[in-house]
C-alpha cells in the first residue's frame, strides 16, 4: 500500500468531512502538526471535535482553525495561551471538555489499547467528578475516565521511513505517539523520509502499522510560543 502523498492537501484528500473526531498531536507549538492542520483549514470541513493538549496560539496550529470557526468542540488541557479560544468559550461558540494533563494522556493511550475505561485518583472531589462513576478500592476513592478514539489523527514526527514506523524527537515525544494509536487512520508529517531498514528498530516510537498516509515536511518552521530573555550583564558585554 502506498503511503507517501506529495502534500498534505492530497494525503487527507476524501478524508475530512464535517462532525468530525479529530487527535492533533503536540505540545504548545512543540510537535504540532502544522502541514495538516492546514490541509483541514482548506478542506473546509466545520462543526470539527478536536482531541489536543492545547489550541495552539493565536494564528498558529489550531489557532488557524479556530479563527476559520471549523472547530465546535475541545477536548484538551491547557487553553491558556489561546484568546481566541477563551472568547469563543466564554461567549458559547465552542463547547470545552476540561481534563488534568495526566488524564487526557491516559485517556489518549487507552482508547489506543482498547481499554474502555479506567479509575484514577486525579479530579476526585473537584468539578472534574461530577457526573461521572466514582468507587472506592482500598479504601481510596477513585473516579472512572472513558478511553478516547477519534476518526483521524493527525501526528508529527522527525523521522519517519516509507513504511509509517516514526521516530519523535525531545518534547514532540509526548501526546504523538499515543494518539497515533487512537484512530481509525493516522496521518504523519515527517520532517526526515527515509527508506525502510534506514531507522533502527529499536528506535521506532511508532509502529508502521499504525500509520496510513505520510507527507514529507522538510524544514519546518519550529515556533517559539514564549521567548524569555535577561539583561545583558556587563562581563557579558
Amino acid at each position: 500500500m502506498r503511503k507517501v502523498f506529495a502534500s498534505a492537501t492530497e494525503a487527507l484528500a476524501g478524508q475530512l468531512r464535517d462532525d468530525m473526531v479529530i487527535m492533533s498531536g503536540g505540545f504548545g507549538l512543540c510537535g504540532i502538526p502544522e502541514a495538516l492542520i492546514e490541509a483541514v483549514e482548506l478542506s473546509g470541513a466545520r462543526n470539527l471535535t478536536v482531541i489536543s493538549n492545547n489550541a495552539g496560539v493565536d494564528g498558529i496550529g489550531l489557532g488557524r482553525l479556530l479563527e476559520t470557526r471549523q472547530i465546535s468542540k475541545m477536548i484538551s488541557s491547557y487553553v491558556g495561551e489561546n484568546k481566541l479560544f477563551a472568547e469563543q468559550y466564554l461567549a458559547g461558540d465552542l463547547e470545552l471538555e476540561f481534563n488534568p494533563q495526566g488524564t487526557l494522556a491516559e485517556r489518549i493511550r487507552a482508547g489506543g489499547a482498547g481499554i474502555a475505561a479506567f479509575y484514577t485518583k486525579t479530579g476526585v472531589g473537584t468539578v472534574i467528578a461530577e457526573g461521572k462513576e466514582v468507587r472506592s478500592f482500598n479504601g481510596e476513592d477513585y473516579v472512572m475516565e472513558t478511553g478516547l478514539v477519534a476518526d483521524i489523527s493527525l501526528v508529527h514526527a522527525f523521522k519517519g521511513d516509507t513504511e509509517g514506523n516514526l521516530v519523535y524527537r525531545k518534547t514532540a515525544r509526548n501526546f504523538n505517539p499515543d494518539m497515533a494509536t487512537a484512530a481509525r487512520m493516522t496521518f504523519a508529517e515527517v520532517e526526515h523520509l527515509v527508506r525502510p531498514g534506514e531507522i533502527d528498530p529499536d528506535h521506532i516510537h511508532t509502529p508502521g502499522i499504525f500509520v496510513s498516509r505520510i507527507v514529507h515536511v522538510p524544514n519546518p518552521v519550529k515556533h517559539i510560543e514564549k521567548r524569555t530573555t535577561r539583561e545583558a550583564r556587563r562581563e557579558d558585554a
